[in-house]
């Protein structure tokens, strides 16, 4: 039975460790179109001389182990909330630490608020660097083809958007086996590069790297942020674990992903060496040239998964942020019935669009996005560092001197990179640190607005308790059927519920007090989604728990009241009663001027409640009124 066991369990893990190829490995996985040839070329480029070569391979094989092996597959997703990963996941667990102040816990949630806004430079960065430098293989095969290069990367990168709408479900399960003939094809032409030249393969000697160092001082610390680049995308690794599982990410990882990729990079240090001009393009140069328009179509097709992973990414992070609290509602669309990951958000897809086109008429070749590219990333990671100390320190209870170790080495391979990587900054590297701060500063205005307008609602409001006291003395006509009232505060009467008694002077002779409570774990199972109690008076209150990751859908958990003992409700008898709020400036601020007016453009474009809930809009009344934050 236990053998039987296995061999289920072993086809299985390698058909999920395959189809994760297609989304995890797809960023990390077209780094060797451009990162061997960024080391040596560029205004911090390296002189092509065998010792620098070989110390560059040292470099990167210790860059990928150290980052990528140890910190983020060995180590931290180990750290997953409930088995979701990301530095969303990250940052709730954070939220849950015993014993920290209040100030360091609000600038501990800051920084992992600030990691993920990051992420949408990358978001933007990837489709851009990697489509580039696969078209620019065109170059290799003929100059003629350079004045095509820019035209035919937006036109595949603009298809690339357009499909979004429509979901890639159907063609996804190609993703994984296309990515996995990818890397056996860096691999094989890494090996027949390395036959030529077997000594590269003394490159992963660590001595290699110390010597480029010591030989190279200032200049060689600089070549980090080319080195980088071979480690872009291994924060994705611990961002979809939650897809995938961690066992099939690292077996992928070490079993092929990493020993196929390293190889490349052996293969196009050999080439090289043995001709030093191939250092223009060494990846298409590797390939036989009755095989570079093959090559050239291989590595289109691998940069256009690269870059739906980063998109779909952005689309989850958008509507994980909308569930925690930090973006206002906007439309969703699911484009499968079967994954609940497949959402399309219509505004962040040509917002991207628009902001990849930009990036590639802007910067024109892969070699002047490289000064764009690295800088978000080694932020990323080095948040990512000091959060997970946080949660090994004070989760995992480790003591202070294990927790200090893990610090110290992580921390001070994430400086060396951010450090290198500071000297982009006024070459492009501004426009990362700039799309992230704006998505920041959107992020945190709306959380800070949120929390004061709750604030705001909860004073003004009257306890439910001493209401339903009221009502027993005498109060409004009852007249039939249902009224949902939905609520942030199910202790206090509903805003709505007392314009309607004001106005209308009647309540239902049912009424419901809903209060939809979005947790910080990714999914509420089934059992705990519907809690409810039974109030004087006719009223009752009911409370639907969704995690971050959950699609909201009020009238299916409604039908379930009938499960717990509670009357059914029944849609055509029913009206759900929505406050609509109206926000002014206050005369005496409680967050700047521009803070308010930018929390009330966001509160007034945010998508309604009745579509973001899915209630049905012929049930809906809304009662308006106006608030000063």
């Amino acid at each position: 039975m236990h053998n039987e066991a296995n061999s289920t369990v072993k086809p299985r893990l390698a058909l999920v460790a395959i189809a994760a190829m297609g989304v995890v490995f797809g960023d990390i996985g077209t780094s060797p179109l451009y990162a061997m040839k960024e080391a040596f070329n560029g205004p911090h480029g390296m002189p092509v001389t065998p010792d620098n070569i070989l110390g560059i391979l040292s470099l990167i094989f210790w860059a990928m182990t150290l980052t990528v092996t140890f910190k983020y597959v060995a180590f931290i997703t180990r750290a997953d909330n409930r088995g979701e990963g990301g530095i969303m996941a990250l940052t709730a667990l954070v939220l849950r630490t015993q014993g920290v102040s209040p100030r360091m816990l609000w600038l501990l949630t800051g920084l992992g608020i600030f990691g993920a806004a990051l992420f949408y430079g990358d978001a933007v960065i990837t489709p851009a660097m990697s489509v580039l430098s696969a078209v620019e293989g065109l170059e290799v095969a003929t100059p003629m083809f350079k004045p095509y290069v820019v035209p035919i990367t937006l036109l595949i990168l603009t298809g690339v958007f357009l499909v979004q709408p429509r979901g890639t479900a159907s063609i996804a399960a190609l993703f994984g086996p296309v990515m996995m003939f990818w890397f056996g094809v860096l691999g094989t032409l890494g090996v027949i590069g390395i036959l030529k030249h077997p000594g590269v393969l003394a490159a992963i000697n660590p001595w290699y790297a110390i010597h480029f160092f010591t030989e190279n001082r200032m200049h060689g610390f600089f070549a980090l942020g080319a080195v980088v680049l071979v480690i872009t995308g291994g924060e994705a690794l611990y961002a979809d674990m939650g897809h995938f599982g961690r066992r099939p990410i690292k077996w992928a990882w070490l079993g092929y992903v990493f020993p196929c990729l390293y190889i490349n990079y052996l293969g196009q240090g050999a080439l090289i060496l043995d001709d030093p001009a191939a250092i223009k393009n060494p990846f298409f140069l590797l390939a036989p040239e009755e095989l570079l328009y093959p090559m050239v179509a291989l590595a289109t097709a691998a940069t256009i998964i690269a870059s739906q992973a980063v998109i779909s990414g952005a689309f989850s992070l958008t509507s994980q942020a909308m569930q925690l609290g930090y973006c206002p509602r906007i439309q969703v669309k699911f484009t499968s019935e079967r994954e609940k990951g497949q959402i399309y958000i219509p505004n962040i897809n040509w917002l991207l669009l628009a902001t990849v086109l930009a990036l590639v008429l802007g910067f024109k070749s892969s070699s002047n996005l490289a000064a764009a590219y690295g800088i978000a990333v080694t932020l990323t990671m080095l948040i990512d560092t000091i959060l997970a100390f946080i949660v090994v320190r004070a989760l995992w209870q480790w003591n202070w001197l294990q927790a200090a170790v893990f610090l110290a080495l992580f921390i001070t391979i994430d400086l060396a990179f951010f450090s290198a990587n500071l000297l982009k900054i006024a070459d492009g590297g501004w426009f990362p640190l700039l799309l992230g701060l704006g998505v920041f500063t959107l992020f945190s205005t709306w959380h800070r607005g949120r929390a004061l307008l709750y604030k705001k609602l909860q004073n003004d409001s009257m306890p439910l308790d001493a209401f339903l006291i009221s009502l027993s003395y005498g109060g409004p006509q009852r007249v039939a059927g249902t009224g949902i009232f939905m609520t942030p505060q199910p202790d206090s009467v509903p805003r709505a519920m007392l314009h309607n008694l004001l106005h209308n002077k009647v309540l239902h002779e049912r009424v419901i007090l809903l209060n939809v409570n979005m947790q910080d774990i990714p999914h509420v199972n089934e059992t705990d989604r519907i809690r409810m109690e039974t109030l004087t008076q006719g009223f009752s209150r009911v409370i639907l728990n969704y995690g971050f990751k959950d699609k909201p859908d009020i009238p299916a958990a409604l039908e379930r009241l009938g499960e717990l003992g509670m009357a059914p409700v029944n849609m055509m008898e029913t009206s759900f009663f929505l406050g609509r709020e109206t926000i002014v400036p206050n005369a005496v601020p409680t967050m700047p001027l521009w803070r308010q007016v930018l929390f009330m453009w966001m509160f007034r474009n945010a998508d309604t409640a009745t579509a973001y809930f899915k209630i049905p809009t012929n049930r809906v009344v809304e009662l308006g009124t106006q608030i000063e934050l």
